[in-house]
């Protein structure tokens, strides 16, 4: 289970490429069970290689306004082979035009500041062998996958969606039926052709890039329409409630594109985690389901996974550099953190290589005997603020220095 909490943000970012719109909330999520009877039915469908080892794959979700998705890279089996196969970035959103009556796509800052920065955050996991693939679903304002009125407006997201894959060298897309609050704005109620309709069109877009399902909300329900299933479009599909076991109820995917085993990392005791992997393992399921990836080491706990999957332990190899500045999200070091910053002066566009965000740090540290100044423009200019230790809580600067630094010098 993912909790429902729209951050707060100092700016609203608005890009326009091609047909896609860039914009504002991410969702994280909370949520009740949805029943799924057990079953599959076999079909071929796309692999990733990122294991090397049997076993099922591994996918994780990061909850990318809080962690940095690099992690997922940083965590290999003890014989070397990358323990996590798919990359999810959570999450795009589905809004709502009033004026048009037409679905956005739509992404908050920190899901742009790693799409914009694909070779820093993306390409660098797909140089491991992990697939990288981008989150949908919906921000409460009555758009969702599961209500698109007619066939062409079901074509005209997908576009999107492709268009999207396309521009940042993305290997897919995940559909999570949640937030959509079907009927805001006058939208209609789920219906049973939309879910149909939109994987449809995808494929046709994207015939070699994967689509995935999260099983949960109206569209686990609505999966066959007019003869076609969502199972013979989609490539996998995974429980959506953590610490539980529970196969997807979906026709066309065979066992092996499957997980039934759903754990947050953050919340699901490592004996159980465990046990889901065992069940798993005996099952022959070919997905196991990870959310909620931190910053911290955490190889002790997916330890207690990996050895019941592939009878290896994980080892943690952390890929940044620990010499440097590091800026986080929140006070008291929390939240997302950038990457470490060597001395030099950097514009907003320069810091984004390492996960920096505009209007976005609240803390910082500072390695012994260096100087930082903080700029609250861009390209070293506005107010300055100059630091040379370890600063827990930047609204205790005068003046206030919280969610307002865009540029900085590191000397």
């Amino acid at each position: 289970m993912r909790t429902n909490l729209n951050l707060p943000i100092t700016k609203t970012l608005t890009v326009l490429f091609g047909a896609v719109l860039l914009v504002t909330s991410a969702c994280k999520k909370d949520h009740a069970p949805v029943p799924a009877d057990a079953g599959s039915n076999p079909s071929s469908k796309l692999t990733t290689n990122a294991i090397g080892v049997a076993g099922p794959k591994g996918v994780c979700y990061v909850e990318v306004n809080n962690n940095d998705i690099r992690n997922v890279g940083n965590y290999t089996l003890s014989t070397g082979q990358q323990l996590f196969d798919i990359a999810i970035i959570f999450a795009a959103n589905i809004n709502y035009n009033t004026t048009t009556q037409k679905a956005e796509l739509f992404f908050n800052p920190q899901v742009t500041n790693v799409l914009n920065n694909k070779a820093t955050y993306i390409q660098s996991l797909q140089a491991k062998g992990i697939k990288v693939l981008l989150s949908i679903l919906g921000n409460h304002q009555g758009a969702g996958i599961s209500n698109f009125p007619s066939q062409a407006a079901a074509n005209d997201f997908a576009q999107l969606l492709s268009n999207a894959v396309t521009t940042y060298g993305l290997d897919g897309i995940d559909f999570d039926d949640e937030y959509a609050d079907y009927g805001t704005n006058g939208t209609g109620q789920p219906n049973s052709s939309s879910f149909v309709y939109l994987v449809t069109a995808l494929r046709t877009l994207m015939p070699t890039k994967i689509i995935s399902f999260y099983f949960y909300g109206p569209a686990a329900s609505r999966l066959s329409f007019n003869g076609v299933t969502v199972g013979s479009k989609v490539d996998y599909s995974w429980n959506a409630i953590y610490g539980t076991y529970s196969v997807p109820n979906v026709p066309g995917l065979a066992a092996s594109n499957l997980g039934p085993a759903a754990i947050d990392i953050q919340s699901t005791s490592s004996s159980t985690a465990a046990s889901l992997a065992t069940q798993t393992v005996n099952n022959n399921y070919g997905i196991y389901l990870y959310y909620n990836l931190p910053n911290a080491d955490s190889h002790t706990y997916l330890s207690s996974v990996s050895n019941a999957l592939y009878g290896k332990p994980t080892v943690f190899n952390s890929g940044t550099s620990t010499t440097g500045v590091t800026f986080y999200q929140n006070i008291n070091y929390g939240g997302a953190v950038t990457s470490a910053i060597p001395k030099g002066t950097y514009t907003l566009a320069q810091l984004q290589a390492y996960g920096f965000v505009d209007n976005w740090a609240s803390s910082a540290k500072i390695p012994t005997g260096w100087t930082v100044t903080m700029y609250s423009n861009d390209n070293s200019t506005g107010t300055t603020w100059t630091r040379t230790s370890n600063t827990p809580n930047f609204t205790t600067l005068s003046p206030n220095a919280n969610d307002v630094v865009t540029s900085v010098k590191i000397q």
